[in-house]
């Protein structure tokens, strides 16, 4: 593991401190966890924005999911 060093602004450190305060965490173990989630979403967003992609390129075409109609189930 890596120690590095980060310039924050007050308020925002104020904001962290009284999150790993009531998580019961350590500093670093918030910003890690923060860091990875915020990777995450952006995989997420890049899956997504690549099947919005491949959609503009292949449209649905009518009649294509007809045949699973039937196992849909609607509350």
């Amino acid at each position: 593991m890596k120690t590095i060093q980060i310039t924050i602004d007050d308020a925002l450190l104020s904001r962290v401190d009284q999150a790993t305060q009531l998580k019961k965490i350590a500093r670093s173990q918030f910003i890690r966890e923060a860091l990875e989630d915020t990777l995450r979403q952006i995989a997420i967003e890049e899956l997504e924005q690549k099947q919005a992609e491949g959609y503009r390129r292949l449209p649905v075409t009518s009649g294509e999911f007809d045949v699973w109609e039937s196992e849909q189930a609607w509350s």
